[in-house]
């Protein structure tokens, strides 16, 4: 596809971190690292765990998103949405706190105006220092969502995220949750889409979307879009099938008639060994991509539109949940 055909669709994509050695506990890189090793092993692939160890850092080197936004522009993308996933309660070899990661995201978002956004995560257990935290990134810093991570050791529906669910609803943003596996340094008894249900039913005017449903409990992710009107799904981590498997996988999930309810996402850097930005833009706006075979309508809205209405959505500030037990729940903290 040419570069031309790139720029005539609108693309926003809804799932990127920044690439930097900063916010990946080194607990949780060494997982990674040994999964893939074991992978390439197992196909006669000569590898070391200290060389894959240093192609997985040679990717985390783009601490500014300066080369993020270059492949951006390459691809035809206009926005990038950077989530931060708070591992610093479950995995003390953090680099960084919470907030000092906040603070250089804060700094990312100045340096690349009009071009990235930020959905600040905290890890509940933190209590009301890291509520007032992400208060903050909302009224001050001028962030655009919440991102959690159950992996870490919560249940999307866990009492101590309701506050941060208050939160949303009153400022009118929306929740992404990470759902399935992970790096083996954290659980993964947590990470089934249905543990977000009482959640999603407890917050109606609140939008939920399920990180990486194209690869991830992908009839669950459906099920639960399909039926719960505040759920929707991103497409991140569609890299992990290669090749043909990956355009099928796609294909799969933008033929399920949710087109309304998905997300593009690319997962960035997660996946720099295996191409660019722009190639994954190919994955699904190229000739034979996955989008080929579905409306222009429904097409703009996997690409940009779905998003750009979860973040513009203007929901009854007046009752932001229909449960008026939970708008005590902060002060009860």
């Amino acid at each position: 596809m040419d570069q031309a055909n790139h720029t005539s669709l609108e693309i926003v994509d809804s799932h990127c971190h920044i690439a930097s050695e900063e916010y990946y506990p080194n607990s949780f890189v060494q997982g990674s690292v040994l999964n893939m090793l074991q992978a390439l092993t197992a196909q006669g692939v000569p590898a070391t765990a200290k060389g894959l160890n240093a192609m997985f850092l040679q990717t985390l080197q783009d601490p500014y998103c300066d080369t993020l936004v270059a492949e951006m522009a390459e691809a035809g993308i206009s926005k990038s949405i950077l989530l931060i996933a708070d591992f610093s309660y479950a995995l003390r070899d953090c680099r960084l706190t919470v907030e000092e990661s906040f603070n250089k995201h804060r700094q990312v978002l100045a340096r690349h105006p009009g071009k990235l956004e930020v959905f600040g995560g905290v890890d509940p257990r933190w209590g009301k220092d890291g509520l007032d935290l992400f208060e903050r990134s909302l009224v001050e810093f001028g962030f655009r969502g919440f991102k959690i991570y159950p992996p870490c050791g919560f249940s999307p529906s866990d009492s101590a995220l309701f506050p941060y669910y208050e939160l949303c609803a009153y400022h009118q943003i929306p929740v992404v949750l990470h759902q399935g596996p992970t790096s083996p340094a954290l659980s993964f008894d947590v990470t089934n889409p249905f543990l977000l249900d009482e959640a999603a039913r407890s917050f109606p005017t609140v939008n939920f979307i399920l990180a990486h449903g194209s690869v991830s409990f992908i009839e669950e992710c459906a099920m639960m879009c399909r039926y719960r009107p505040n759920v929707y799904m991103d497409l991140s981590g569609f890299q992990t099938f290669m090749g043909e498997r990956m355009v099928a996988g796609l294909r799969k999930a933008v033929m399920q008639g949710l087109n309304h309810k998905i997300l593009f996402g690319t997962d960035w850097p997660v996946f720099r060994l295996q191409g660019s930005q722009r190639s994954f833009v190919d994955a699904l706006i190229g000739e034979e991509g996955a989008l080929s075979e579905v409306s222009e309508t429904e097409k703009n809205l996997v690409l940009h539109g779905n998003l750009e209405r979860l973040l513009k959505e203007k929901l009854d500030a007046a009752s932001p949940t229909t449960n008026p037990e939970l708008m005590n729940v902060r002060e009860s903290k």
